[in-house]
């Protein structure tokens, strides 16, 4: 139990769960994990060993008792005929039979169809017409000689999904934990581990909740194969559908007009489309059309009549060539289908997630802390779409005049999504929410940059906003960033490199002309370089290169450097100083750092074995141990005089398999996601 853990189970008792128990009752059960985690929540809500034990082999029994198979649906059949009445779990769906004026059931695994269900549970429960829900429901068997009716009875019927629950109690919880700690309980809920994202990429999964509590909000992800696009819209919540791209038509989407039935927008909150991209597939146009009028004006006709909804849309899909790619020779959207491939249908999208950021998930990634029983998670988020965050960073800032209507309508939705998911609350800080208000605007100028390149009629936009004294505050993408040359079409050409990483010569964020570039033919210059978390491209050799040439003596001081992949870390470092020196020359490399309390020994020998490695190759590497207590600061120096000030030391890259030998993370450092972190040159004497 981690300090984050315990808070948790103190301050939400009875509505949190250890995430890593679906996987263990499970089994080969095909549910989602919210039909799972209800069951769980009835029977672990708890950290007490001995109940969680417990409730798992309730939850085991009653899974193994009641849960339908398909494979077993004749011998469940039997079981109810026999006893003439059993519990089962199992996902049903209502059809009108409108020539017998009744609703009829019809249930998934067990393979029984046209079992009577009265008004009042459909009327109660409408998503049974579309789509279908998981329930409990009692079925009774009694034979009849009638031909025309069924056997099957049904005698109840409880939805899985939570009844109620005290949102008052929820603010008033939120506001023990810290922003950082909050961020964690909701990507522990998701059901990863914090520990493997870093703050932008934990941000990127919790904008996959945004549908869920924003009406009427339009969502594209598009990336690799392996990133969990679709497992949020499948498993995460009973108000979300998830749905192939194969399956989507206009009667099932919004209404079919011969027989006036409303389509899912009306009945779930969220819709979600996956296996979206594919240039190849075949879209009925009338459908693109529909969905721009919906996207945009929350409203579809019916013959004359005109219906609203407020269903939000998450389209998500894979790409199909690699993101330096796409820039220079197509752009963003380059993989979905001819009909959808519509400035005018993009447009109305308000994020883009860029898929291409998200890490390939690894069993490692998943969580086995607790969070949210997410049906309760599901529930609030429902909740706070009566609510309207957007207008609470008005009192710090302003965007930018030629910012349009439809560009700031998209901007305000998802920071309005943002922070009723992280500051429900209220009270969030003017740094926080200016971190929030970036973000959203990064994910809509994604879009807008697009279109630029599809559609020539629109005009550029300046992505900016001023704070309260009237600075301008630009906003760039991060693919801006890293493809300076591809990202602008005015620059890229058939055979342009790729960038080289910049220095700045001031204290800036933002990258300066290519003639202050970190290159191995440049000179050394002072300079300060701010690199932002998911960018990639980044290496030792391009950081450090230019001013390790030529030196015949390096400090390198940095407290910590205990664990293996810090040791990793320097002895990749020492890899680059071989790289960069004659073959017939000899360096001297010495490291100050802190000794682990723990394991001091360890550490010795991670040292030992790099020291005997090194002098092969003519390193004569020589550590020592600073135990003051006063070290903090992390830098290199050289006897060429310059000093190279890291605050995050080695320590730049996200977590990434350093065990698959065939991930190209492990392999070439321009291939990781970094960390956020700043490095300054110092010239220190000629």
């Amino acid at each position: 139990m981690t300090d984050l853990n315990q808070k948790i189970c103190d301050v939400f008792a009875g509505l949190v769960v250890r995430k890593d128990l679906v996987k263990t009752v499970k089994g080969n059960a095909i549910v989602p994990s919210y039909v799972l985690e209800y069951l769980l929540g009835q029977y672990c809500a708890t950290n007490d060993e001995d109940s969680i034990e417990s409730g798992i082999q309730t939850v085991k029994e009653i899974l193994a008792k009641h849960y339908v198979h398909r494979s077993e649906a004749g011998l469940i059949r039997s079981t109810i005929r026999e006893k003439g009445r059993h519990k089962i779990i199992d996902k049903v769906s209502v059809e009108l039979n409108d020539k017998k004026d009744c609703y009829e059931a019809q249930f998934a695994n067990l393979g029984i169809k046209k079992v009577l269900i009265d008004s009042g549970t459909v009327k109660q429960h409408p998503k049974l017409l579309v789509g279908g829900v998981w329930v409990i429901a009692d079925i009774e068997y009694e034979h009849t000689e009638d031909k025309d009716s069924s056997p099957w009875i049904l005698s109840t019927l409880k939805p899985i999904q939570m009844s109620h629950f005290d949102y008052d109690s929820y603010i008033k919880a939120r506001g023990q934990f810290t922003l950082d700690e909050w961020i964690d309980v909701l990507i522990q809920s998701v059901g990863f581990n914090p520990e493997y994202f870093g703050k932008r990429s934990k941000l990127t999964q919790l904008v996959r909740l945004i549908p869920f509590c924003e009406r009427n909000y339009n969502l594209i992800e598009l990336g690799p194969k392996g990133t969990g696009k679709s497992h949020i819209y499948s498993e995460f919540s009973p108000h979300g559908i998830l749905l192939s791209g194969g399956e989507v038509s206009v009667p099932k989407l919004f209404v079919n007009n011969s027989s006036g039935k409303i389509g899912l927008v009306g009945y779930w909150d969220a819709v979600a489309f996956d296996e979206f991209a594919g240039k190849q597939k075949k879209v009925d146009k009338a459908l693109v059309d529909i969905m721009k009028n919906y996207m945009a004006n929350k409203s579809f006709s019916r013959g004359v009549e005109t219906l609203g909804a407020d269903a939000s849309m998450a389209f998500v899909g894979n790409t199909e060539h690699s993101l330096p790619y796409m820039l220079k020779h197509s752009d963003l959207f380059d993989a979905l289908p001819e009909k959808f491939y519509d400035s005018a249908f993009l447009d109305r999208l308000h994020f883009y997630i860029p898929g291409w950021e998200v890490d390939i998930i690894r069993g490692e990634m998943f969580s086995n802390g607790y969070g949210f029983v997410v049906d309760y998670l599901a529930e609030i988020l429902r909740h706070l779409r009566n609510q309207d965050y957007s207008d609470q960073y008005k009192k710090y800032f302003t965007l930018s005049s030629n910012i349009s209507t439809r560009d700031r309508d998209a901007i305000n939705k998802t920071f309005s999504g943002l922070m009723k998911i992280l500051f429900p609350q209220g009270g969030a800080t003017e740094v926080e929410i200016e971190e929030i208000l970036k973000f959203a605007m990064e994910g809509r100028k994604r879009v807008k940059d697009q279109l630029f390149r599809i559609d020539t009629t629109y005009t550029d936009v300046n992505f900016a906003y001023f704070d309260k004294v009237g600075k301008e505050k630009p906003v760039a993408t991060l693919e801006e960033l890293e493809y300076p040359n591809y990202f602008h079409k005015t620059v890229s050409s058939d055979d342009a490199d790729l960038p080289d990483l910049q220095v700045e010569t001031t204290l800036a964020s933002a990258p300066l002309t290519s003639e202050t570039n970190v290159t191995d033919e440049k000179l050394p210059q002072e300079g300060h370089l701010t690199i932002v978390e998911n960018q990639r491209g980044v290496s030792y050799e391009e950081l450090f290169g230019p001013y390790l040439k030529g030196v015949k003596h390096i400090t390198i001081t940095d407290p910590y450097i205990r664990l293996f992949f810090q040791a990793r870390n320097l002895m990749e470092l020492l890899e680059t100083i071989v790289k960069l020196k004659a073959e017939e020359d000899e360096i001297v490399v010495s490291l100050v750092t802190v000794e682990d309390e723990l394991k001091g020994d360890q550490q010795r020998e991670f040292f030992d074995k790099i020291q005997n490695e090194m002098f092969t190759v003519g390193i004569k590497f020589a550590y020592s141990f600073d135990n003051s207590g006063s070290q903090h600061a992390r830098y290199i120096v050289t006897n060429t005089g310059w000093k190279i000030s890291l605050d995050r030391g080695l320590d730049i890259f996200q977590q990434y398999d350093m065990g698959d030998a065939f991930q190209l993370a492990n392999r070439n450092q321009k291939y990781r996601a970094c960390k956020a972190f700043e490095v300054t040159y110092i010239k220190l004497s000629s």
